[in-house]
């Protein structure tokens, strides 16, 4: 291999929030860290675009807990420590789950969602309650223990067992619950049928599984982050999240290349050696992490004889949450002032809610964040889930974009009936789109791998100096697991002694 550019001690492959979250807590631990992204906007899957004035959000549009000092979001606590705040706006309820027998608002305050849930049903709402005393005993002494206190080796009790006995006290009992799905909890406390459905649903939206299949801690940490937190969005959307982990990387000492595409991860021995770029420049580190998906990691980043061959195997053969149909608009919004942000539509109650098309998101930021559209303007964000299978660019391609994005326009209409009057930007994207453009295994967004069914791998590989960060190590797809895995990755990088002085600088600030 012809001489390489060295002077790195970790390379990052890919800047989403995971990557990024690695990248810019290695520098401040004094790492010398260079992120290389292919795209030309960091940010991975949460990155932000504009098109005529108008900012999008590619994909992350629900958070909680951003301008909360005293909560365990693990996002705050990254941007915390590297000194970058970001503004956020407060709201509730976090938005309207529009049902085809009813519309029901989701609160994050339990006292509004258990009175909300009252209106449908009594026993709903009572055995609600219940669910919800279950999960946040469990939460708690997740609560209590930051995430920025983890690390993925053999030293996390020891950084855990001098600073929060009590939390872990408590865990001990609870160690089962830790590997149970959410059907587990329901089945013992609900049988309300609408109840189920809506339990479901939030599952759902958090997991991309229904209730069987989701860990139970995920949406334990979640009804107890609504619960016990706030509820907000990021003045800027998902756009000023990626430039606060950048501004953050860049203080500190740290490079982000764009439109650097790794090509290969560079391997000699069983032992990483650094990346080469498609332009064919080499760049060395003794450390390289890749926030690439497990599939595009070990299925194309790495020559097949790096792995042990039924090791890449079975990792290539975990399951993959479907990818989605995207819609993007810009529309007139004048007479809408009653909207609220977030929306959820389900079009049929006999059809399976992760039925592709049946499900649909919505996201309208702008009604907290005038600032991302041209005054007299609304941002809509709309998405559902969609199969890679059958998807190419050929003569049907336009026609078939159209017809698949149909379900979108037709929930966005219940939200806004004369919508299709109103648009004056509009942005179809497909599976290929996100493959195209965030170079992600069949446009997914991460695995599904059901409770019970399989272990998400650490992030640690067999191959010595490579590491992974990103929605295919932690459970859940959203935003709290991704950062999360660039926190653990990072600490499991630097001494305990390093990691501990960083916690106790964060504590000593709150």
């Amino acid at each position: 291999m012809p001489s390489a550019k060295s002077g790195f001690d970790v390379i990052i492959v890919g800047s989403g929030l995971g990557g990024l979250t690695a990248a810019a807590l290695l520098a401040r631990y004094g790492r010398r860290a260079l992120v290389c992204e292919s795209h030309s906007l960091p940010g991975g899957a949460a990155h932000a675009f504009q098109r005529q004035g108008f900012t999008f959000d590619s994909g992350p549009s629900f958070y909680c807990g951003l301008a909360d000092s005293t909560g365990c979001n693990p996002l705050k606590q990254v941007l915390d420590v590297i000194d970058e705040p970001i503004e956020a706006i407060a709201y509730d309820p976090l938005g309207h789950y529009h049902f085809p027998e009813q519309t029901f608002p989701v609160y994050g305050d339990s006292q509004r969602y258990q009175q909300a849930l009252s209106q449908v049903s009594q026993q709903a709402a009572q055995e609600f309650a219940q669910l919800e005393a279950k999960l946040l005993k469990l939460y708690a002494p997740l609560r209590a223990i930051p995430t920025l206190a983890l690390r993925a080796d053999w030293q996390l009790g020891m950084a855990l067992l001098p600073r929060y006995p009590k939390a872990l006290l408590s865990l001990l009992p609870r160690l089962a619950d830790l590997g149970k799905s959410m059907s587990d909890f329901v089945d013992d406390t609900v049988s309300d049928p609408w109840l189920r459905r809506l339990i479901d649903l939030e599952c759902f939206l958090l997991s991309g599984l229904k209730a069987h299949d989701t860990v139970a801690p995920e949406m334990a940490f979640m009804f107890g982050e609504r619960a016990n937190s706030v509820i907000d969005y990021p003045i800027g959307g998902s756009g000023a999240i990626v430039e606060a982990l950048v501004r953050g990387l860049k203080r500190w000492g740290g490079e982000l290349r764009l439109g650097a595409h790794v090509e290969q991860i560079w391997v000699e021995q069983g032992r990483v050696k650094g990346v080469q770029l498609k332009d064919g420049e080499q760049l060395t580190a003794p450390v390289v992490i890749s926030n690439a998906t497990l599939w595009d990691t070990y299925g194309q980043l790495l020559s097949t004889d790096d792995l042990p061959a039924s090791y890449r195997q079975e990792a290539l053969a975990t399951p993959a949450v479907d990818s989605f149909m995207h819609l993007h608009l810009g529309i007139r919004a004048e007479g809408l002032e009653a909207l609220t942000i977030h929306h959820v539509v389900v079009h049929s109650a006999e059809r399976d809610i992760t039925a592709p098309g049946n499900t649909c998101m919505i996201s309208i930021p702008t009604v907290l964040d005038p600032s991302q559209a041209p005054a007299g303007h609304h941002v809509v964000h709309a998405y559902t889930l969609e199969p890679w299978d059958g998807w190419q660019r050929d003569e049907h391609y336009a026609e078939k974009k159209r017809q698949r994005a149909e379900p979108l326009f037709q929930a966005l209409e219940k939200v806004i009936p004369d919508l299709r009057d109103r648009i004056v930007v509009e942005l179809i994207g497909t599976p290929l789109t996100h493959r195209r453009f965030l170079r992600r295994y069949q446009g997914t967004y991460g695995p599904a791998i059901a409770a019970g069914q399989g272990l998400f791998p650490s992030c640690q590989t067999p191959i010595k100096g490579l590491y992974r960060v990103g929605d295919s190590t932690l459970p859940g797809i959203g935003v709290p697991a991704v950062v999360a895995s660039g926190i653990l990755c990072a600490n499991h990088l630097v001494s305990l002694k390093e990691s501990m002085s960083l916690l106790e600088q964060w504590q000593e600030k709150r």
